[in-house]
């Protein structure tokens, strides 16, 4: 969205014989949302820390009005009308600031669940930034000569409770997308909280409720980048190239890893609706992207995606009592419920399982509570390298994997894969994570083209 300029000529524009029947459900500026909440990656925190703290808040808003307003500045070559949109990003963080005055005075008072007021801040704070990305893009348009439409779901300043899904009929039905280009905030407020339930996905989902909703023919999502078979930053970009068809079982292997094609909340409904997804690089709008459907299989074996996460920590449950006890690993699963934990993998024997979750999901009190049921608990940082794929079943190809890791002296320290064979996945040591995913795409992606 930083660089809506190009954007504007390779995806809106770059047919402008068919520019209507399209709607386009933006993000925020890039670093937006960081700011206003946490950084997304690395949990660096940003104004709703501070407000949740009880710390100064308002400075921030400020700065981050004024970075808003010079942003503006940047938009006025192709078309922004700079005064316009200063005027509404002010009123928009003035009435915010304004809110969580209140908001803070009520938490003051005691008589109101803190949580609660805590998650609304978080939902106010999250919509400012697709608000000002959506109405600049609609101005931009309108300033080129074109029939625009900014469609605000963010509920600004409406009283009447409506879910998410009914804001959207609401909105929609009084538009007609063949007639304007409709730019629609990924924020969507709702009695549920878009937040509440999928927090830093919530614009994906958004999208997909809008394609679900309207029946779209398709949900494309347009990125800074190609879904490659390697991250190019890693294998290197001369090596890497597009996956140009796969399915959602795939997607979903992905986002369990963390590299999301789509969010997987939101990719569901699309999927059950049999509305086809295509991600595409804004960048390179001559490339017909990737297309995910339900139903596609690879005609022959392929590697389509060497992928992992270096962010994962092994939970190592050692317990002699399980060997023969039947439903032994269900405790386990209830206190990773407990603590609202999702793990990514799990492996057994006789006497022990280790499950693999997220780092940042290892909390202090999630290990205490496992070493108060279990003999011996231990914890590991580790790796996760996957080689996945609509079509991976064939005689030898865990053994070729297997060894070209070995070939670079890699140590494996668990393996996986279902008998669905859509995925293999290595858990190694946090240091071999580079080299180990560039192994393996030069033996299963590289060799195999």
């Amino acid at each position: 969205m930083s660089r809506f300029g190009e954007v504007l000529q390779n995806v809106i524009l770059k047919d402008k014989n068919d520019i209507y029947n399209r709607i386009y459900v933006v993000s925020a500026y890039s670093g937006i949302t960081n700011e206003l909440l946490e950084h997304k990656k690395t949990g660096q925190p940003g104004i709703y820390q501070s407000f949740e703290q009880n710390e100064e808040y308002e400075p921030a808003m400020i700065s981050l009005q004024n970075r808003l307003c010079e942003m503006n500045r940047s938009f006025q070559g192709i078309g922004l009308d700079v005064a316009a949109a200063d005027r509404f990003i002010c009123e928009r963080i003035t009435f915010a600031v304004n809110i969580l005055k209140s908001m803070d005075n009520v938490i003051s008072s005691g008589y109101v669940n803190r949580s609660e007021v805590l998650l609304a801040a978080r939902e106010l704070l999250a919509s400012i930034g697709e608000m000002h990305s959506a109405f600049n893009s609609a101005n931009i348009l309108q300033n080129l000569g074109y029939d625009a439409t900014f469609v605000d779901l963010s509920g600004w300043q409406d009283r009447r409770e409506r879910t998410i899904d009914a804001r959207i009929r609401h909105i929609f039905g009084g538009l007609d997308p063949s007639k304007t280009i409709c730019v629609a905030t990924g924020y969507t407020k709702g009695t549920e909280g878009i937040m509440r339930e999928f927090d830093r996905g919530y614009s994906e989902v958004t999208f997909s409720k809008i394609a679900v909703l309207l029946n779209a023919g398709e949900a494309v999502i347009h990125k800074e980048y190609h879904l490659c078979s390697g991250d190019p930053v890693i294998i290197g970009a001369d090596k890497v190239h597009p996956v140009c068809n796969t399915n959602f079982d795939v997607a979903d292997q992905l986002a369990d890893v963390g590299m999301e094609a789509i969010h997987p909340k939101a990719s569901k409904p699309l999927e059950t609706a049999g509305i086809s997804i295509r991600v595409m690089n804004a960048f390179d709008p001559s490339h017909s992207g990737t297309l995910i459907t339900k139903d596609y299989i690879c005609p022959h074996s392929k590697t389509e995606v060497v992928t992992g996460s270096n962010a994962v920590t092994c939970l190592e449950i050692h317990d002699t009592r399980m060997v023969g006890e039947v439903g032994f690993d269900m405790k386990i699963m209830k206190v990773l419920q407990d603590h609202n934990v999702s793990y990514i993998n799990k492996a057994t024997n006789a006497n022990t399982i280790d499950v693999l979750i997220a780092e940042r999901d290892c909390s202090q009190a999630l290990v205490d509570a496992m070493r108060k049921r279990f003999e011996v608990v231990t914890t590991q940082n580790v790796a996760i390298v996957c080689a996945i794929g609509s079509n991976i079943a064939k005689p030898g190809i865990l053994a070729k994997a297997a060894q070209a890791l070995a070939d670079e002296n890699i140590n494996i320290l668990s393996v996986s894969q279902t008998t669905r064979q859509t995925n293999m996945q290595f858990t190694l040591h946090r240091d071999h994570f580079v080299q180990a995913q560039r192994a393996l795409h030069r033996a299963l992606c590289e060799e195999a083209d």
